[in-house]
């Protein structure tokens, strides 16, 4: 079971550099970050992680499907850790419920939400 942990905050450099804080280097670590880089991001050329990005919107509504795209293929190689960086709060339930559906209840371990 991969560890998922979705991160919240009111921005996506807020949200980076928690996830950056929380990472261990003896895990392996994937990364699924909602926005467009900003340039200025502590993950940024950062070794270790496997970092992918999906265009800003509500991962559950018009989202939904770059992020079952994005999320089956980051678990195809399972990582030990995975963070998911979400630019609204919003919707957070319907994600929640989404990961704890078939067939990710059975890939994801759901942790506590990091607030940044």
């Amino acid at each position: 079971m991969t560890l998922t942990t979705l991160v919240l905050g009111a921005t996506a450099l807020q949200r980076e550099a928690a996830i950056a804080e929380a990472l261990d280097p003896a895990l392996t670590t994937a990364l699924i970050l909602e926005g467009i880089a900003s340039g200025q991001s502590p993950l940024d050329g950062m070794n270790g992680p496997r970092i992918s990005r999906i265009a800003p919107g509500c991962l559950c509504c018009t989202g939904n499907m770059a992020m079952r795209i994005t999320l089956n293929r980051t678990l195809r190689r399972p990582p030990q850790r995975l963070y998911i960086s979400l630019a609204s709060s919003e919707h957070v339930e319907s994600i929640r419920r989404f990961l704890a559906d078939t067939p990710y209840d059975d890939l994801l371990q759901l942790t506590q939400d990091m607030q940044t």
